[in-house]
């Protein structure tokens, strides 16, 4: 058998690394546009979603582009703030920001000859962020529809939040109440919602702990619009 002094093992291996790792870096980067793409094309789903649209990831950018309307950016006292793309928004990054300092996007769709409001929402579950969409009639307080969606909640109990379900149970919640307060919607214990109540719904039994972090998710960050919802009903 033929042996090879260290130095020579050392050179082949060393040849190896920098091959292989000039073979990865050049597949990251040929995928790159690729991936983004579908991160693009998934957002769009999951905004379209909220409004009750079903849409393929061949179709996507297509539907999106025939239902919604409008997208831009507001800061914390509901001022359109120009030269931001909505689109673009990194919701994570805005609510680590103080609000004051926030970009808050804004997605309109129009639908059956009315508008809906589509809002990003961002927040913690049980083992990792939770996020989604909420879409408002043009009262800006009638839940239209809602997107919901995790990163690693446990299958079959907080996993289900991004199950139609979970979510059909907000269509026609109310996130203000008949004096004109915000309240946001409340998850309560599963099988506990009152029917006839306008601002809770039923968690997920044994995904107690993700329903919290929904109903959290829901009042911090719907409540940041709450200046922009005023604006437009003042103009109403």
């Amino acid at each position: 058998m033929r042996s090879y002094s260290n130095t020579y093992i050392f050179i082949f291996s060393s040849v190896m690394v920098i091959i292989v790792a000039a073979l990865l870096s050049v597949a990251a980067i040929t995928l790159q546009p690729f991936q983004k793409k579908n991160v693009e094309i998934n957002k769009k789903q999951n905004i379209l979603a909220s409004v009750n649209i079903e849409s393929t990831a061949k179709d996507a950018e297509l539907v999106y582009d025939k239902y919604i309307t409008e997208s831009f950016a507001v800061n914390s006292k509901g001022e359109i703030k120009e030269g931001v793309s909505a689109f673009n928004i990194d919701m994570k990054q805005e609510l680590a920001k103080p609000l004051e300092e926030r970009s808050l996007p804004v997605f309109i769709s129009a639908l059956d000859s009315s508008k809906q409001y589509i809002i990003p929402v961002y927040g913690k579950g049980l083992w990792g962020p939770i996020w989604g969409y909420v879409s408002l009639k043009d009262d800006l307080s009638t839940i239209f529809g809602a997107n919901f969606a995790h990163k690693g909640e446990t299958p079959g109990l907080g996993a289900e939040i991004d199950t139609k379900a979970f979510q059909s149970q907000f269509f026609g919640k109310e996130i203000f109440n008949e004096q004109g307060q915000f309240v946001s919607v409340t998850i309560v214990k599963g099988g506990t919602a009152n029917p006839d109540s306008k601002y809770e719904v039923d968690g997920i039994s044994g995904g107690t702990i993700t329903s919290v972090g929904v109903s959290h998710m829901l009042k911090d960050c719907l409540s940041s619009y709450e200046p922009y919802f005023k604006n437009i009903k003042s103009n109403i």
